[in-house]
């Protein structure tokens, strides 16, 4: 496994809409599981494939909240996508692996239903709520192309030192 370099704005491949996996073989396997390296050496808490510059439907997530009874868990989603959102939002600050020293206020659904497959391509959906839900909605976006600061009511640049304290997405 390989700890990949991610790519920061103004990077072309951060604003292109991904293209769908259609092979599972082992060049998709060795990107998953780069792409979790490379989160976790980072640090951060989920990553998208065009961040590490392959423009491919790939996500990887990981988190745990042991006060609010979360578990460790770690995804890696395949062409996933945003099925339903709760109409309950939730206003919180967001910040980048791609774009550094900068962080945003973002209103996102608290709740969310993604579907798509896992790294062997077997269906799945799951509703992820809070924090998590909020992961999945900053890496989906990546996906089309969207980033966090198209979304934030308010963004402000902040210090390394900050910045190093943040569950970064």
């Amino acid at each position: 496994m390989t700890v990949r370099t991610i790519v920061t704005i103004p990077q072309p491949v951060l604003r292109r809409k991904a293209a769908r996996v259609t092979d599972f073989g082992p060049d998709l396997q060795k990107l998953i599981d780069d792409m979790i390296d490379t989160m976790r050496a980072a640090p951060g808490v989920g990553l998208a494939a065009p961040q590490v510059g392959v423009s491919r439907r790939v996500i990887v997530v990981e988190y745990e909240d042991p006060e609010a009874g979360i578990p460790h868990q770690l995804y890696a989603v395949v062409n996933p996508e945003i099925v339903a959102f709760s109409k309950a939002t939730e206003v919180g600050v967001e910040g980048c692996l791609s774009i550094p020293g900068i962080v945003g206020e973002v209103e996102r659904a608290l709740t969310v239903e993604v579907r798509g497959v896992d790294r062997r391509g077997r269906p799945f959906s799951l509703r992820p709520s809070g924090w998590l839900a909020r992961i999945f909605q900053h890496e989906i976006d990546h996906l089309n192309g969207v980033l966090f600061t198209d979304r934030a009511a308010r963004i402000e640049r902040v210090s390394p030192a900050e910045a190093a304290e943040m569950d970064r997405v």
